[in-house]
């Protein structure tokens, strides 16, 4: 005959509740109850849920047999819902690797082939797992995926000269950046990489314009360069919004020169001409004695580009001079 084993510590069950839990047959309910029976009866979700190794749905049609059993209230001690578990990539094995390389008609070890072209070395096994959370998981296309490793090789050399490739973590955390973007057909990243060479293209412009040596810039600064070809200003706008910026802060700051640019584009001035004419409607309404000498559109501009000028050939003497 079976014996219990650790019978040491007893927890007491009426007959009845064990009556109706045998002819409900339901295990979690049993399971469950059990629980609440060495808690005292409290019924803490977060703990029963740890406990048991159960999910919030399983959990909650236990705790609803026990409520038509009659051998619960339903209610719950107080606190918050635990937040919902985080979804990420499955941790692929070597075998599930192998699985798929091995498989008849994949197109995985053609892209495998692909990419070990283009980043001129053989692949580990932690690359071929990135390679393939980007495959499966992220169900990016093979042709999409060779376009965004020739991005990430470009970038790579342009930040840090020829000889650096970039690693498959660096690849697959811009595939899940692209995913997020909706960048997943070969249509959505050619349109994709044509604008991201349009900023390339007006970084070089826009420093410039702003009387900066050309050089890579850094994150903060790409994004407003990013913004301002959104936004669609003009080099004319850009060059009047720089030298504001140099007039009141006596150099350049990006900052305050964004703040300009973000002011003009909320009036949807995004031109010299706009921005100009945008001024007069505020300068004939300044005031009776400016009503009766109205300014024309732009003069304020003017003026400040001639004191800019008028600056800088202060500081040029000023230079000359202390030489």
């Amino acid at each position: 005959m079976a014996e219990l084993l650790l019978p040491g510590r007893i927890l007491a069950m009426d007959a009845r509740a064990a009556e109706r839990l045998v002819a409900a047959g339901s295990g979690d309910g049993a399971l469950l109850y059990l629980w609440l029976l060495g808690r005292g009866g409290r019924l803490d979700p977060a703990q029963a849920r740890k406990a048991l190794n159960w999910d919030q749905g399983r959990l909650e049609s236990a705790a609803a047999a026990l409520r038509d059993m009659g051998l619960s209230d339903g209610r719950t001690e107080a606190g918050p819902a635990p937040p919902p578990a985080p979804e990420g990539p499955p941790e692929y094995t070597a075998a599930d690797i192998t699985r798929e390389l091995e498989q008849a008609g994949s197109p995985f070890p053609g892209l495998v082939g692909e990419v070990q072209r283009r980043l001129g070395k053989v692949l580990s096994t932690a690359d071929l797992k990135s390679l393939y959370t980007v495959y499966d998981y992220l169900a990016l296309p093979p042709e999409v995926i060779c376009l965004l490793v020739n991005w990430c090789v470009e970038e790579s050399r342009r930040k840090y000269g020829p000889g650096r490739m970039p690693r498959m973590g660096e690849v697959q955390r811009g595939a899940f950046r692209w995913k997020r973007l909706g960048v997943d057909t070969a249509q959505a990243a050619d349109a994709y990489l044509k604008r991201q060479e349009l900023y390339r293209t007006r970084e070089g412009e826009i420093l410039k314009l702003l009387d900066l040596p050309l050089r890579p810039l850094v994150d903060k600064e790409r994004k407003k360069v990013q913004a301002w070809t959104d936004m669609g200003f003009d080099d004319q706008a850009l060059r009047l919004a720089y030298e504001k910026t140099v007039y009141k802060k006596q150099k350049m700051d990006w900052d305050y020169m964004n703040g300009i640019l973000c002011g003009w584009h909320k009036k949807n001035l995004h031109t010299l001409a706009e921005i100009e004419a945008g001024d007069a409607p505020r300068r004939r309404s300044a005031g009776p004695a400016m009503q009766d000498h109205p300014a024309r559109p732009g003069d304020a501009d003017r003026r400040v580009r001639e004191d800019v000028a008028r600056m800088r050939e202060f500081l040029r003497r000023q230079n000359e001079e202390g030489g």
